[in-house]
């Protein structure tokens, strides 16, 4: 059987919970503690997505400003993204159009299209939640996204957020179209 690589980009401002979302996923625990993502971290998942073989690069974007010029290189070659804002920090999400606008230049330049979901971190503080569900829905929509909210914390939605686009990744694979 083939293995088919898939490069996945996750986006957002710093503190929303990009790394704990990736090692929640990667090895099934949550760490309270991380240290600052500086730059990008890189990381690889061996998994089967509808019957094929699949390794996932993981590409995660440092979070502060200094790093946004790195972007354009990361973005290169995606086959997904995701943007990734907490749930309890409004600016985290009003931050958001500075980064689809960063990366939607560079995939306009690059000529490619990259599979794209935006994901509501933090869901375990939902009751100090600052961004209403229906506003980020919204958001999705207005941008031809999709929307999930999880818990790197609790798991709720962790795999469901990979599956969905895993599964947005590889509907739009031109290398598995005729398989």
């Amino acid at each position: 059987m083939n293995e088919y690589r898939f490069k996945l980009c996750i986006f957002g401002d710093g503190g929303v919970g990009k790394t704990t979302l990736i090692q929640r996923y990667l090895e099934g625990m949550f760490k309270a503690t991380f240290r600052q993502t500086v730059g990008m971290d890189f990381y690889l998942k061996k998994l089967e997505l509808g019957g094929k073989k699949i390794s996932l690069q993981v590409w995660d974007f440092g979070g502060e400003e200094k790093f946004r010029f790195l972007l354009p290189g990361a973005v290169s070659g995606a086959n997904g993204c995701i943007f990734l804002y907490d749930i309890t920090r409004y600016l985290t999400f009003k931050n958001l159009d500075n980064w689809i606008s960063v990366f939607n230049e560079s995939n306009r330049e690059l000529g490619q299209t990259v599979s794209t979901i935006l994901v509501g971190s933090k869901l375990d503080l939902a009751e100090t939640r600052a961004v209403a569900e229906v506003d980020a829905i919204n958001f999705s929509k207005a941008n031809g996204f999709n929307y999930i909210e999880c818990s790197s914390k609790s798991g709720e939605n962790v795999e469901d957020v990979f599956t969905k686009i895993g599964e947005l990744m590889m509907k739009n694979a031109t290398y598995l179209k005729d398989l």
